[in-house]
């Protein structure tokens, strides 16, 4: 197996700059009349739900769509008649004035990817399943049996490039971790690595062939594993010389709702923050009219990003980005090392009352025991600022003051100091917590004195924020700097958002810490909600559980803290056989009690085993009324009824073990 290693890489720069906003160059691809790459806008995309066979149902849908905002859509087609059936609907489309460029969506079927180049604007094919059939197997390959492979390939593969050539059709290749072709597999593994190769044998032919109107795209439910898989691709393309090509991102399978744009959000925006990334599509089960909006949202931020505060450059990135490591940190109480990172919930401008106050943020007081319960999102600490709480917290939750508040209060053991920088270089070192100090700043603040007086301190985490707009990587040049100067201090990483921002408040709070998360970077999360002035103290409650939420919800996405039960749901498309939605909600009703438990719903045997590549449970759609069942990539039942198919699902989770009655769990949800 083939891995690649920092030490292998001359400068580890898998961007234009890792401080600069500076969007990467691509060269210009024609899809229609709309082009995309580094001279255009960052283009929205999105995808059918209707089956394509539903001439009038696609259209509608398709206008649904460019109303709300997409520029491309795509459209799936599984077979010959699916693809011969898009030109009805392009025709359709035409009579009503919409001219938006159509992509065909191919998986398994050759011969309808070469019909639909002759009649849309642009064809996706997945080279995990585009020349290959999953089976499972490991392979023991040599270079001559390999080449073999390589050269039938190419012979599937040609005759598409040269419609798409004689037509003008563009071509995303687009790799999906879930759906790696057995030979990808078993000569590199289940890696970013074969990801990018699986890409890349496909790219290689099409330059041969002098066909250059290609974007590629490296998606996957896991975003660690997209980020890394695109920077690597990024990385690969430049040492080969081969033509930098637009990218398309997404992360596959996100989800519904706040989960699904905080995954999407942390996978996407990771990657924008860099300059990466031509156009965007953001996967969610949701109708498709409502991922467009999403999409802008994440893509707007940029518009005049490249107006930002200057940030030290990186000549050489002290961190391995093509594989995630947690930064190595000193334990300070139960903050860093190997403790998972922690949620401080900020109560500074809300204050605490009465003891239903601490439900928003997961603890819960039960008279008739006369005891605290927690939930599965219960806050770690509670920072009060000038407000102490009146009453004694429940032992799972300790309370941050402000230091002059926490010097003058008389109970020290289970409530700890927040500092600022200032306070610290004056305090008294008798006059400051012998157990854990909160010392706040950010990377102007935090200089080498500060950083040198602190280095083997076991009691002192740092809380880091920053007012520039480009915000991650100013937040990452400082953890660049601790690690190249070897400081293991913990961080918590801490950022302010208005109450008032909507959907943005998911995205951009999910872009900025997720972003530093899936880098290994941060001990934990301090969201600080800014109130309008006629915020009265119900409403603030109300945000105060919204940005807990959020916070826990940015943990799980990074596969840094899973909280509670992960669903990997497909979008839904035209191969779907049931309603994804409703599905969804049925499992999502009786099984979201299991925590760190990951199910994948998935709309057809397409998304299947495949695209749900780590879930332990999967419930793919197979034929109508029909369902299979996995644990893992296995094939556990077959042909399930669809009524039966959720009771069949806990037992399988029972039969494991991993079952839990709602009714016996010891918190409350």
């Amino acid at each position: 197996m083939t891995v690649i290693t920092a030490s292998e890489n001359k400068t580890n720069l898998y961007c234009p700059s890792l401080t600069a906003y500076i969007r990467r160059k691509t060269i210009t691809i024609n899809i229609g009349d709309l082009p995309m790459g580094s001279d255009y806008p960052i283009r929205v995309q999105s995808m059918t739900t209707v089956d394509t066979m539903d001439t009038q149902g696609s259209i509608d849908e398709v206008v649904r769509m460019v109303e709300s905002g997409c520029e491309y859509v795509r459209i799936t087609a599984p077979s010959v008649k699916e693809a011969q059936n898009l030109e009805n609907i392009r025709n359709g489309l035409h009579k009503l004035g919409i001219f938006v460029p159509l992509i065909a969506d191919i998986h398994f079927t050759p011969n309808a990817a070469e019909l639909a180049a002759r009649i849309v604007e642009k064809v996706r094919i997945n080279p995990g399943n585009y020349a290959d059939r999953k089976r499972f197997e490991v392979i023991d390959y040599t270079d001559a049996s390999y080449a073999a492979e390589l050269e039938r390939i190419r012979e599937k593969f040609i005759p598409l490039v040269k419609i798409c050539k004689e037509y003008g059709t563009a071509m995303r290749i687009g790799t999906n971790h879930g759906s790696l072709s057995d030979r990808i597999l078993s000569r590199y593994g289940d890696t970013p690595l074969g990801m990018v190769e699986s890409a890349l044998e496909f790219l290689r032919i099409c330059e041969e062939l002098n066909y250059f109107n290609i974007a590629l795209s490296m998606k996957s439910s896991n975003t660690q594993v997209m980020v890394e898989a695109y920077r690597l691709l990024v990385q690969r393309l430049d040492e080969e010389g081969l033509k930098p090509y637009p990218l398309h991102l997404g992360v596959t399978e996100a989800g519904e709702a706040e989960d699904g744009r905080i995954k999407s959000a942390v996978g996407i925006g990771t990657l924008l923050e860099d300059g990466l990334g031509d156009t965007v599509r953001v996967s969610l089960t949701e109708a498709p009219e409502k991922e467009a909006p999403v999409a802008r949202a994440l893509i707007e931020r940029y518009t005049n990003r490249a107006q930002h505060d200057f940030i030290e450059p990186v000549d050489v990135c002290p961190i391995n980005p093509f594989q995630y490591t947690r930064r190595d940190t000193t334990e300070v109480y139960n903050i860093g090392h190997i403790n998972v990172p922690r949620v401080i919930a900020d109560y500074s401008d809300i204050g605490v009352e009465k003891l239903d106050d601490l439900k928003s943020i997961g603890h819960f007081f039960l008279p008739v025991p006369d005891k605290w319960a927690m939930n599965d999102q219960g806050a770690d600490f509670i920072y009060t600022g000038q407000n102490p709480v009146p009453f004694m917290l429940p032992n799972g939750l300790k309370e941050i003051l402000d230091y002059n508040q926490w010097l003058g209060h008389n109970e020290k053991q289970n409530k700890f100091p927040l500092l600022t920088v200032r306070e610290w270089k004056e305090a008294e070192k008798d006059q400051v917590s012998d157990q854990l100090n909160f010392i706040k700043g950010d990377i102007h603040t935090f200089d080498t004195d500060l950083l040198e007086d602190i280095r083997f301190s076991k009691n002192i985490v740092l809380v880091l924020g920053t007012a520039n707009a480009h915000a991650m990587p100013e937040l990452r040049r400082f953890f660049y700097k601790l690690v190249e100067t070897g400081i293991k201090v913990p961080v918590i990483v801490q950022r302010d958002y208005q109450v008032n921002m909507g959907d943005s408040l998911t995205l951009y709070s999910a872009t900025d810490i997720g972003g530093l998360l899936v880098d290994g970077f941060g001990d934990g999360t301090l969201l600080t909600p800014e109130f309008s002035d006629h915020c009265v103290p119900a409403e603030k409650l109300k945000y105060a559980a919204s940005y807990n939420s959020i916070a826990f919800g940015i943990l799980q996405a990074a596969r840094t803290r899973m909280s509670k039960t992960e669903y990997i749901s497909c979008p839904s498309c035209g191969r779907t056989l049931f309603d994804l939605q409703e599905t969804t909600a049925m499992i999502r009703k009786h099984t979201e009690h299991l925590k760190g438990v990951k199910i994948g719903i998935m709309g057809c045997i397409v998304n299947g085993p495949g695209e749900m590549a780590d879930a332990d449970y999967g419930y793919v759609g197979m034929g109508k009324d029909k369902i299979a069942l996995y644990r893992g990539q296995e094939v556990i039942k077959r042909s399930v009824t669809a009524a039966r198919a959720v009771d069949e699902l806990i037992e399988l989770i029972r039969e494991d073990g991993r079952w839990i009655e709602p009714s016996e769990r010891e918190i409350l949800i």
